[in-house]
């Protein structure tokens, strides 16, 4: 017999929001159940197979979450699901017991660290731009750009949809006269390092992210998959507890 319990209690063991909180997310409709949107007070769930959707991040209850670092390699779609049938980034994971979702988003042909959870709180406090975590590249340009183009880059480079932050940028040597660039930035633009790369002169050859905060690829091969070390889940785990303490600041 399946064990039902309120959707606001469900919330709130889930560290979502205190019951009042739920409630009122439940009114202004950021609640989805089974892909639906709920408004109505006391509507019960089953935790074990109802699909409980915040703001559109998956929730589960304490003990149920699970993390994954994957190496994605040029030609995967990072989405769940391509209605044309292409390979998606899900087709590299382990079965599951509960269902992964990409934490942000890599280019077809862009390769590198991409995050798995089911735990949306933590997938909100890597991605929000207000939290400002930190997103490793190394981007391999066409040609060699000299010290001011690089400078450009690190203090901002005026794109269609604004200026971009300030980033870290360090020539890390050349490959048959195409410079090897290691830049460091916080923001999740669309296609931002390519975008920023075309507007110096020098588009991007290839592109791959190293590091997503605490996580870092390492010696991780194109297509493989790990659990998060120790010290990396940690260090998650304090991001995610800042990130709700700021929330209940602002309450």
């Amino acid at each position: 017999m399946a064990l039902k319990m309120r959707l606001n209690k469900f919330l709130a063991e889930a560290g979502i929001a205190s019951r009042r909180q739920a409630d009122r997310f439940i009114q202004e409709g950021r609640i989805l159940v089974n892909d639906l949107v709920v408004k109505e007070m006391g509507v019960q769930i089953d935790p074990q197979t109802d699909q409980i959707m915040v703001d559109g991040h998956l929730v589960v209850l304490p003990g149920q979450w699970e993390y994954l670092i994957l190496n994605k390699p040029p030609g995967f779609l990072t989405t769940v699901h391509d209605p044309f049938g292409r390979p998606t980034v899900m087709n590299l994971l382990p079965p599951a017991n509960t269902r992964l979702y990409p934490v942000g988003r890599l280019d077809l042909d862009t390769s590198g660290l991409l995050f798995f959870t089911n735990d949306g709180e933590m997938a909100l406090a890597l991605t929000h731009p207000r939290h400002l975590v930190e997103k490793t590249y190394r981007v391999q340009v066409s040609g060699m750009p000299d010290e001011q183009k690089l400078q450009n880059l690190a203090s901002g480079i005026l794109l269609e949809d604004g200026l971009t932050a300030p980033a870290k940028v360090a020539l890390e040597g050349a490959e048959n006269g195409n410079a090897m660039i290691k830049i460091i930035i916080r923001e999740g633009r669309k296609r931002q390092i390519k975008r920023m790369m075309s507007s110096i002169g020098h588009p991007v050859m290839s592109l791959e992210r190293m590091a997503v905060g605490p996580l870092k690829l390492g010696t991780l091969k194109l297509g493989e998959y790990r659990r998060p070390t120790e010290a990396e889940l940690a260090d998650l785990m304090k991001l995610k507890l800042q990130v709700q303490e700021n929330a209940q600041k602002k309450l």
